[in-house]
C-alpha cells in the first residue's frame, strides 16, 4: 500500500505527553489547539502508560517485578514463547493471521489515550486533515527493556530482532485502526534513547544497527500505507534520521537548531524527497523558557531558522509546505498551566506561519 502525500502547510501538532489524569479531558484539549491533526495522548501520572509499559506486553519472557518489566531468558517455557511469536509474526505477515487477533494490539488498559482519540473523532465533524499515532522508538525501548541480568535486550540479537518485530506490528495496527477516518496517518517514533548516539555510553552501537531497527519499523508502517516519522527532543546524530526511510523529522528547533543545521546536505535531500520537517520551537524543558517566550518571539525566531535552511539552497514556499509546528517535546512533566501556554503558542506560531 502506497503512503499518502502529505503536506502540512505547518499545521500544529502535539507531542507525546500531557499532566492530566483524565483521558476525555485530555482529547478535548487536543482538540481545542489542534483539531486538523488530532493525536493520541499518553498521560504518565498513569504507570501502565510509560513509554516501555505501554508496548511492552506481547514480548516473549516478559515478567514485571516490582512494577518493572524484564525478559526472562531462564525459564523453561522461553524457547516456546519465542517460537509462539514468530509464528504469530509470520501468520500476520503472510496473511493467514488476523492482526486484530493478535499480541499486536493496543488495550485499553495501557492505551487509553488511543481509544479515546478514535471514541472523539466518531462523534467529530468534519473529519481531520491527519491523524497521529504514537509508539516508543525501536532503540529506547530495546534498550529500556532489560534481560534478567540486567543486559539490555538491544545487545541480543535475537531479543533486539524480536522487540522490533512487535513495535512494527503495534504500528501497524495503529495505522490500520487509524485509517477509517480516509486522511493521512501519522505514526511517530518517540526516540530519546538516540540522544545517546556518538557517546560513550552507546559507542558500542553502530549506525547500520540503529538504521535497521528503524527502517524495519517504518517500513511496517508505510506497509499499511501511513507515513513515519521519528521525535528526538534533544541533540543526536541528524544523518541517522535524515538517512532513514523516514517522512518525517520532529526536532528541538528551540534548543537544538545550530546542531541539525550542521547536517546542510541530508537537510536538502531530505526535503527535496518530499520528506516533512516538525519544527519543535515551543520550549518544554525549562519553566523559566516557557514563561519568557511569546508567540511574537517564537515565531521571529523560527523565521531566522527558516532563512538559515533557505540558505543550504531550498525554496521558501517548499519550506513551508512541507513543515509542521510542534512542542520541543511531550509536557507530561509540567504544570497545567504551563501546558496550556505550551499548546496556545504552538498554535499561535503555526498560525502565525500559515498567514504569511
Amino acid at each position: 500500500m502506497t503512503a499518502y502525500r502529505f503536506e502540512p502547510n505547518c499545521l500544529p501538532v502535539l507531542t507525546g505527553s500531557l499532566p492530566m489524569n483524565d483521558h476525555s479531558k485530555a482529547a478535548k484539549m487536543v482538540k481545542k489547539f489542534t483539531p486538523e491533526i488530532p493525536s493520541w495522548v499518553q498521560l504518565p501520572v498513569y504507570k501502565n502508560e510509560g513509554m516501555i509499559a505501554q508496548f511492552v506486553q506481547g514480548l516473549p519472557g516478559l515478567r514485571i517485578e516490582k512494577e518493572t518489566p524484564f525478559v526472562d531468558t531462564e525459564t523453561d517455557s522461553f524457547e516456546q514463547e519465542i517460537l509462539q511469536f514468530y509464528e504469530e509474526y509470520i501468520g500476520v505477515s503472510e496473511g493467514t493471521i488476523d492482526l486484530y487477533d493478535t499480541r499486536f494490539i493496543l488495550k485499553h488498559d495501557t492505551a487509553s489515550g488511543f481509544f479515546e482519540l478514535i471514541d472523539t473523532m466518531d462523534r467529530s465533524a468534519p473529519w481531520p486533515v491527519a491523524v497521529k499515532g504514537q509508539i516508543t522508538g525501536p532503540i529506547t525501548f530495546s534498550l529500556g527493556v532489560k534481560i534478567k541480568n540486567g543486559k539490555p535486550i538491544f545487545y541480543d540479537e535475537q531479543l533486539r530482532d524480536v522487540a522490533v518485530k512487535l513495535l512494527a506490528l503495534k504500528a501497524r495496527w495503529q495505522v490500520k485502526k487509524l485509517s477509517k477516518f480516509g486522511c493521512p496517518v501519522i505514526i511517530f517514533f518517540d526516540e530519546p534513547g538516540l540522544a545517546g548516539f556518538g557517546s560513550s555510553e552507546l559507542i558500542s552501537i553502530s549506525r547500520e544497527e540503529i538504521l535497521a531497527c528503524l527502517d524495519e519499523m517504518i517500513e511496517a508502517v508505510h506497509a499499511e500505507g501511513g507515513l513515519a516519522g521519528i521525535h528526538v527532543c534533544a541533540n543526536t546524530d541528524w544523518s541517522l534520521i535524515l538517512d532513514s526511510s523516514v517522512n518525517i523529522a520532529n526536532f528541538d528547533a528551540f534548543a537544538f537548531f545550530d546542531r541539525f543545521i550542521l547536517y546542510p546536505d541530508q537537510i536538502k535531500r531530505f526535503i527535496v524527497s518530499g520528506g516533512i520537517l516538525a519544527w519543535g520551537i515551543v520550549p518544554t524543558l525549562n519553566a523559566e523558557d516557557i514563561e519568557k517566550e511569546t508567540t511574537d518571539s517564537l515565531f521571529a525566531g523560527l523565521e531566522q531558522k527558516i532563512q538559515k535552511t533557505e540558505d543550504i539552497g531550498i525554496d521558501r514556499q517548499t519550506i513551508l509546505r512541507q513543515s509542521l509546528i510542534t512542542p520541543s517535546c511531550g509536557a507530561g512533566s509540567l504544570s497545567l498551566d504551563l501546558t496550556e501556554k505550551v499548546l496556545k503558542l504552538t498554535r499561535g506560531v503555526s498560525d502565525r506561519l500559515g498567514n504569511n
